[in-house]
C-alpha cells in the first residue's frame, strides 16, 4: 500500500505538515498537491489549531516538481483554488512556518516562500534552479523572492539557477531563523506554539496588515488597518489581556 504523500498531526495547537516522499526527495506530484492541500484545509477549519509547520521526511525539505512525473504527463501538480503544490496562490489563513532541512529548491522553495516564516538548518540550501531545466519559476518565486532579497539579488538567484546555503540565505533576508542541522523542525514547533500561545483575533489581524500593507496607498494605510485592529481592541480577548497583565497571571483566551 503507497503511504500517504502528506502527513499530518496535531501538537498542542499547531499542525505538523509531512511533506512524505522521502524517496523521491518529497517531489512535488500530485498527491502530494492534494494533501497540501486538504492540510490547510484542516488548518484552517480547526479552532483547536493556530499555527502550521511544513516539514520534508527523509533528508530534504523538497526538490520541486516531480521532473519525472511533468516529463511523462505535460502536467503540472495543481489544486483549484490554491495553485502549485496546493498552496502558493492562496496561503493559509493562519500562520504557517516551513522548517527546512537538506534542500528547498525550485518548487520546494515556492512552498516554503508561500509560508510566513523559514526556519532553515545550517547547512541546508536553496534556490531556484528552473532556468537550468528549461522552466520559468512561476508558483511564486519571481513573485515573492524581490520582496525578501531585492530585485537584483532576486535575479541573481533566479537567473544563473545556483543555490546558496541557508547562512547565505539568512543574509539576504531568504531564512529567518537558522537552526543547527537536524533542529530545524523542533525549533520551528517551538516557535509556531509561542505563536499559538497569543490571541488569535490579535495574530489574525496583526497578520493580515503585514501581509497586505504593501498593496495599500500611502495615504489610506491607516485607515486601512483600523478596519482588522478595530474588532480587535473591542474584543473579550482584548480585556482579558489587560486583566491578566494587571493581575500577574496567564490569559486565558476566547477568541472573540
Amino acid at each position: 500500500m503507497t503511504p500517504p504523500a502528506v502527513l499530518c498531526e496535531p501538537r498542542d495547537g499547531v499542525l505538523l505538515i509531512t511533506l512524505n516522499r522521502p524517496e523521491r526527495r518529497n517531489a512535488v506530484d500530485q498527491a502530494l498537491a492534494d494533501g497540501l492541500a486538504a492540510a490547510l484545509d484542516r488548518l484552517e477549519r480547526s479552532d483547536a489549531l493556530a499555527a502550521g509547520v511544513i516539514h520534508g521526511a527523509g533528508a530534504t525539505f523538497s526538490a520541486g516538481m516531480d521532473l519525472k512525473e511533468f516529463a511523462r504527463t505535460g502536467q503540472r501538480p495543481h489544486v483549484a483554488g490554491r495553485g502549485f503544490a496546493g498552496i502558493v496562490e492562496r496561503v493559509p489563513a493562519k500562520p504557517v512556518i516551513a522548517a527546512v532541512e537538506g534542500h528547498a529548491v525550485a518548487g520546494g522553495l515556492e512552498i516554503a516562500l508561500a509560508c510566513d516564516i523559514i526556519v532553515a538548518s545550517r547547512d541546508s540550501r536553496l534556490g531556484v534552479p528552473e532556468v537550468t531545466r528549461g522552466l520559468v519559476a512561476v508558483g511564486g518565486a519571481m513573485l515573492r523572492l524581490p520582496d525578501r532579497v531585492g530585485t537584483s539579488r532576486a535575479l541573481l538567484l533566479a537567473l544563473t539557477g545556483d543555490p546558496v546555503s541557508a547562512e547565505r540565505a539568512a543574509g539576504m533576508g531568504l531564512v529567518d531563523v537558522l537552526a543547527e542541522p537536524g533542529q530545524a523542525c523542533s525549533d520551528a514547533l517551538a516557535l509556531a506554539a509561542r505563536i499559538a500561545r497569543n490571541a488569535p483575533l490579535a495574530v489574525a489581524a496583526t497578520r493580515s496588515i503585514v501581509r497586505e500593507q504593501r498593496a495599500w496607498a500611502p495615504d489610506e494605510a491607516w485607515e486601512r488597518q483600523r478596519q482588522p485592529a478595530a474588532p480587535v481592541f473591542a474584543s473579550d480577548d482584548a480585556r482579558e489581556g489587560a486583566l491578566a497583565f494587571a493581575e500577574k497571571r496567564s490569559p486565558r483566551w476566547r477568541g472573540r
